[in-house]
């Protein structure tokens, strides 16, 4: 049976305007690829990777290729930016990863993770590391945009951090910058 609130609100969203992506002060060149043996770009995610508020809660594997020369620090930022109001919901904030790294394992993005070095920053519903797409029931596909950020320098921000802080200390220091896109819909 339809959710009458998804419906009521199928033609409200935040925008893909509004995703760090778009940021002005974050821009770069698209100078290296993210994938996912999960899903193609612009594919829907496997249910295996939707979130949960209680009980598996898994992040999908993530691959890139070879970052600029100079990148000391990669940043992932999933956000969705179907959601009705207000601002993307930030699904992932992960600092600390190491561009020579190449990928990231499924279920990676846990707290605390299994991968040395990695600091997630609070995201939806007040979750450090994974929150897989939550949609609200019948309101239509969501976008879970991936960006991967190569950074010049290496943050040094507190175990608390959150995006504000992240973002402030990404500006002007993007290099390079990779994108994957997936869906994921509860009708």
């Amino acid at each position: 049976m339809p959710n009458p609130l998804g419906r009521a609100l199928r033609n409200r969203r935040a925008g893909h305007h509004t995703l760090v992506w778009a940021r002005p002060d974050l821009q770069a060149p698209e100078s290296f690829t993210l994938t996912s043996p999960a899903f193609d770009h612009g594919t829907p995610i496997p249910e295996r990777h939707r979130g949960r508020l209680f009980g598996a809660n898994i992040s999908p594997a993530l691959a890139w290729t070879t970052p600029p020369a100079g990148t000391a620090e990669l940043v992932l930022i999933v956000q969705d930016p179907d959601v009705p109001f207000g601002k993307p919901a930030t699904h992932a904030l992960t600092l600390g990863i190491d561009p020579a790294l190449h990928a990231i394992p499924e279920n990676g993005l846990t707290q605390p993770s299994p991968i040395g070095g990695l600091k997630h920053g609070k995201g939806a519903l007040g979750h450090r590391g994974w929150a897989g797409p939550m949609p609200i029931p019948s309101h239509g596909p969501h976008s879970y945009v991936f960006q991967l950020f190569a950074l010049d320098h290496r943050p040094d921000l507190p175990d608390t951090f959150t995006l504000t802080d992240a973002l402030h200390t990404m500006t002007g220091h993007v290099i390079g910058r990779a994108r994957l896109d997936g869906t994921y819909e509860i009708r």
